[in-house]
C-alpha cells in the first residue's frame, strides 16, 4: 500500500470513528429522563378533569398519557396525587365534541363526522413551581359513520382512542423538549 493510500485510509478511519463516538442524533426509548430537572424522578399523574358531558374521554386521555411516559421515559408514574412525586402532571378537559364533516348526498345523512377535544395542561414539581403549561391542546379525529343500520358500529370511541394516543405523544414529546 502507498504512502497516500495508507494517509486516506488512516483519515477515512479517524472520520469513521468520530461519526460512530458523535452518534447520529436519535436515542432509544427510556432514555429520555434527563430532560427534567434531575430532581424529578417520580410523576403523578391524577385522572384528568373534564368540563365536558362526553363520556370517559378524559379517562382516555388519562390511560394514553401513563402509558407513553411509561414506554418513552424512565420516569416513575403514579396514578394520584402525592406528595411523594417530584412533579404532577394536571389537565382538564375544556370541551370534547363530535360534528358532522361530510354528508351522504342521497339520504341526506352524516358520512363522517370530527371529534375535537379542547385540553389545558399543567406540570409543576413538588413546590409549586411550574415545569411546562399548554392551556390549550386542541385535537382533532375524523371518522366514518356506518351507512348500514344493521350492522351499526360506534366509531366515535375508536377516534377518541386515536385522539388519546396523538395528544399523548405530543404532550409527552413537548414537556421533554421543552427542556
Amino acid at each position: 500500500m502507498t504512502e497516500q493510500a495508507r494517509s486516506k485510509s488512516f483519515l477515512a478511519s479517524i472520520f469513521i470513528a468520530l461519526f460512530l463516538l458523535t452518534g447520529c442524533g436519535y436515542h432509544t426509548a427510556g432514555n429520555s429522563a434527563a430532560e427534567l430537572p434531575r430532581n424529578v424522578q417520580t410523576i403523578a399523574i391524577p385522572g384528568f378533569l373534564s368540563r365536558s358531558p362526553s363520556f370517559r374521554v378524559e379517562q382516555q386521555l388519562t390511560d394514553a398519557v401513563v402509558r407513553e411516559f411509561n414506554a418513552r421515559t424512565q420516569y416513575h408514574v403514579i396514578h394520584d396525587s402525592n406528595s411523594d412525586a417530584d412533579a404532577t402532571l394536571k389537565a382538564i378537559v375544556l370541551s370534547a365534541s363530535s360534528n358532522p364533516l361530510a354528508y351522504d348526498s342521497q339520504t341526506g345523512r352524516a358520512a363522517s363526522a370530527i371529534i375535537t377535544v379542547n385540553i389545558q395542561v399543567t406540570l409543576t414539581d413538588r413546590k409549586g413551581k411550574v415545569l411546562f403549561q399548554n392551556p390549550n391542546y386542541i385535537f382533532h379525529d375524523q371518522y366514518e359513520l356506518s351507512r348500514d343500520l344493521t350492522s351499526f358500529f360506534q366509531e366515535d370511541s375508536p377516534a377518541v382512542d386515536r385522539l388519546s394516543r396523538d395528544f399523548a405523544r405530543t404532550l409527552v414529546a413537548n414537556i421533554l423538549e421543552a427542556y
